[in-house]
C-alpha cells in the first residue's frame, strides 16, 4: 500500500525533474545563437534608455559631425546629435514597432485561421476568400498610401498599418493545420464527451500549435523590423522621430557616406542587419522544434545520448525504474 501511495506522487514529480531544461536543449545551435541576439536587443531596448549618455535630439553645432572620442563613442551627427543616444532609442523604438505589429498580426492569424480551419464550411469558404484578398494586395505601395494619408505617421500608426496587413500568410498556415487537427483522434474523443467548441479550440487544438504560432510571430516580427526601416528609409515616417531606420534616413540625407561620416550610418546598419540574422535563426530553430523531419535532417536534438523521438506516446516512463522510482 504504500507503494501504492507513493506511486502517484512520483508520476507527478518525475516530469517535472526530467524536462528541467528540456526545451533549452531540444533548440539546435542556430537558435540559441538566435535567441541570444534577440535578447540582447531585447535588453537595450528595455535598458538602453538608462544608458544614454546624452538627450538624443539635443543639437551642439560645436561638436557637428565629430569621429568617435571619449565624450562621444560613436561620434555625433551633423547637428552635433550623440550617435549613440540616438542608436539606444533607435533600437527600442524599432523592436517596439516589430513586436506591437507582430502582436497584433499574430492574434488576427489566430482568429481568423483557427476559425476557418475548426468551422468549416462556408465560414471557411468567406474567411479564405478574404485572406487571399489580403494577401495578395500589393503592401508596399498600399503602406505608403496608408501611411501618407494618417495625419502622423509614427509609432502608433505604423504599428496598427504592419499589424493589419501583416496577418494573411501565418492565418494560412494556422488554417491548414487546424484542419489537419480538428480531424485527429483525441479531438473526436474530446466532442464526443460533450465538450463545447470553446473548450476543444482553446485546450485540444490550440497548444497543439503554439510552436507553428511563435514560430509566426518571430517571422511577423521581422517583417515588420524590415518595413519599418525601409518606410523610415525612404522618409515615409516621421523623421523626426527616433529609430534606427531615421538614423538611416537622416545619413543618407546628410551625405555621410560621402563625407566619410561612417560611424553615423555603420552602427544602425548592422543592428539592424543584426537583428534581421537573429531573428532568421529563432525562427529556424523554431521550425525545427515544431516539425519532426526538419529536427531529424538537423539532427541537432539529442537527449540523453540518444536521439529525441517526438511520436513516443510516454516519455515519462522511459525514466522511471522498477517500482515507480526514478532511475
Amino acid at each position: 500500500m504504500a507503494a501504492l501511495r507513493r506511486l502517484p506522487e512520483t508520476h507527478v514529480t518525475a516530469p517535472t525533474r526530467r524536462q528541467r531544461g528540456v526545451a533549452w536543449r531540444q533548440l539546435s545551435l542556430k537558435a540559441k545563437v538566435g535567441a541570444g541576439i534577440c535578447g540582447f536587443f531585447v535588453l537595450m531596448a528595455v535598458f538602453g534608455p538608462l544608458f544614454e549618455p546624452y538627450d538624443p535630439a539635443s543639437q551642439n553645432q560645436v561638436g557637428a559631425a565629430g569621429a568617435p572620442s571619449l565624450q562621444h563613442l560613436l561620434g555625433t551627427t551633423s547637428l552635433g546629435q550623440d550617435v549613440l543616444s540616438q542608436l539606444l532609442a533607435g533600437t527600442r523604438a524599432t523592436l517596439l514597432v516589430g513586436v506591437g505589429a507582430a502582436v497584433i498580426a499574430t492574434a488576427l492569424s489566430i482568429v481568423f485561421g483557427i476559425t476557418a480551419g475548426y468551422l468549416g464550411a462556408w465560414w471557411d469558404e468567406g474567411l479564405s476568400l478574404f485572406t487571399n484578398v489580403v494577401l495578395v494586395l500589393p503592401a508596399l505601395p498600399l503602406l505608403i498610401v496608408l501611411l501618407g494619408y494618417l495625419p502622423k505617421s509614427g509609432i502608433t500608426s505604423t504599428i496598427l498599418v504592419l499589424g493589419l496587413l501583416g496577418w494573411p500568410w501565418g492565418a494560412r498556415v494556422i488554417r491548414a493545420q487546424t484542419l489537419s487537427l480538428r480531424t485527429r483522434d483525441f479531438v473526436a474523443a474530446a466532442r464526443e464527451t460533450g465538450e463545447s467548441s470553446a473548450r476543444l479550440i482553446f485546450f485540444e487544438i490550440l497548444p497543439n500549435e503554439v510552436s507553428l504560432i511563435a514560430a509566426s510571430f518571430v517571422s511577423t516580427v521581422l517583417y515588420a523590423v524590415g518595413t519599418s526601416v525601409a518606410l523610415a528609409y525612404l522618409g515615409l515616417y516621421n523623421v523626426d522621430s527616433q529609430s534606427l531606420g531615421t538614423m538611416l534616413y537622416w545619413a543618407q540625407n546628410q551625405n555621410a557616406i560621402f563625407v566619410n561620416a561612417w560611424w553615423w550610418f555603420v552602427p544602425p546598419g548592422i543592428f539592424v542587419a543584426l537583428l534581421g540574422a537573429g531573428l532568421v535563426l529563432l525562427n529556424f530553430g523554431i521550425d525545427e522544434l515544431g516539425n519532426p523531419r526538419l529536427r531529424e535532417a538537423a539532427g541537432a536534438n539529442r537527449i540523453d545520448g540518444r536521439r529525441w523521438r517526438p511520436a513516443d506516446p510516454t516519455p515519462v516512463s522511459r525514466s522511471l525504474g522498477a517500482g515507480g522510482s526514478p532511475r
